[in-house]
Formats: C-alpha cells, sequence, structure tokens
C-alpha cells in the first residue's frame, strides 16, 4: 500500500455550495480498487457484472458488502478488523461503527480520498483525462484492468475513471439519511463525472456495475 503523508483539503458540495476543511493524518492506501481476483480470494464469491478479467475491479458490491470484505481481509491477514458490522437486519446499516485507530483495512473517509486523489494538484483531476483514466470517451462502454493508465504524483491508479469508489462517509444525514458517499467517476461516465471533486451518493445496499471500493489503512 501507498503511505499517505498528513495534510489537509477542503471539500466542496456542488449542490448547496458549501466548502470545509478537513485535516487528513497520514494513512496507507491502496494502489488500485480491489479486483475480482482478490475478492473471490477472500470471500469466495466475487459477483458477476463490471469487468470479467481477474484484475478489473470488483463490482457489484454494496457499502456493507466492502466493510464486510475489510474485515475478513483483516483477519485472515492478522490484523484487528476495523469494523463492527451491527445488526445485518438493519439495511441502512447505521448500527455499523469504524474504530479509526485499528490496523485493519478499512474504506478511505471521503477527506482521505480526495486528499490521495488530488495528491497535491489544485486543478480538475491530476492529469489528462485520456491519460489518466477510462471514461465514456474511452472506454468502450466496459470496465478495464486496473493500473492500465498513468497513476498521480503519489502512484495511485484509477483514482479517477473506470469504477467510483464507496467511502466511509455519510453524503449529508440531514437530507438524505443512510445515503454513503463515492467517488471518482466510472468507465460509463463523461467528463464532468470524473474530476476529483465530483461527489455521488446512494444507499448503503446498492449495487451496480461501475461501482467498487478500494482499501485504506490507518498508520
Amino acid at each position: 500500500m501507498v503511505e499517505i503523508p498528513a495534510g489537509e483539503i477542503v471539500l466542496r458540495d456542488e449542490g448547496t455550495r458549501t466548502t470545509w476543511q478537513v485535516k487528513v493524518a497520514a494513512f496507507r492506501l491502496a494502489p488500485h480498487p480491489v479486483t475480482r481476483e482478490l475478492y473471490d480470494t477472500v470471500r469466495g464469491d466475487a459477483p458477476a457484472g463490471g469487468g470479467a478479467g481477474a484484475r478489473t475491479p470488483v463490482t457489484e458490491v454494496s457499502w456493507r458488502d466492502a466493510i464486510r470484505f475489510c474485515n475478513l481481509l483483516s483477519e485472515a491477514s492478522g490484523l484487528t478488523p476495523c469494523y463492527a458490522l451491527g445488526s445485518e437486519q438493519d439495511p441502512d446499516a447505521r448500527d455499523v461503527d469504524c474504530d479509526w485507530a485499528a490496523d485493519g483495512y478499512r474504506l478511505p473517509s471521503e477527506a482521505e480520498w480526495e486528499y490521495a486523489c488530488r495528491a497535491g494538484d489544485s486543478g480538475v483531476r491530476h492529469g489528462e483525462l485520456d491519460e489518466i483514466a477510462w471514461y465514456r470517451g474511452n472506454s468502450g462502454d466496459r470496465v478495464h484492468e486496473v493500473a492500465a493508465k498513468a497513476p498521480n504524483a503519489w502512484g495511485l491508479y484509477d483514482m479517477i475513471g473506470n469504477v467510483w469508489e464507496w467511502c466511509w462517509d455519510l453524503y449529508d444525514p440531514g437530507v438524505y439519511g443512510p445515503y454513503r458517499v463515492f467517488r471518482g467517476g466510472g468507465a460509463y461516465d463523461p467528463p464532468r463525472g470524473c474530476r476529483a471533486s465530483c461527489r455521488r451518493k446512494s444507499h448503503p445496499t446498492l449495487r451496480i456495475d461501475d461501482l467498487g471500493f478500494r482499501l485504506a489503512r490507518s498508520l
């Protein structure tokens, strides 16, 4: 995993035109999204959909699927799981807690995600779109193998394009209830969806063919 230095990031919600500043502690982030191969190795049941190859990002995974995978991988690696999963009967996943001090695998926070995506760049994205991302203009309407495009300055691939990535955070609980954030844009999106600041949201049970996740660890 790539060690990301401490810093801070200003997040912006384009709908409400509000901004907020977040300090980000140093952490580790996987260089690319979780692949079908890794997901199948850990869980034994990689879902259909998305790309067909072992090195394509796993998709059709809900937010709860993603955090359950994080715990399973942590246990298999001899690390302390980050998540207390609460009741599996709660579709809203309101009772899931994260231990940010645990050394296991977890989803990045939204602030960690954008901070790592930018890698010190303040632009719309960290490079020319065709060079760094699979999106509607070059993907051929399919998800591609990870790490096939150029990385950002911190060695992270596919932060923009290919698949959206679940983050830990609630989007706006006062308005959207349990909806969680996902970031990054996907293979079917136009350039507007493939920007470092673009925020999307959905219910934690959502499973679609261009939404996956990336692993993080606290230091």
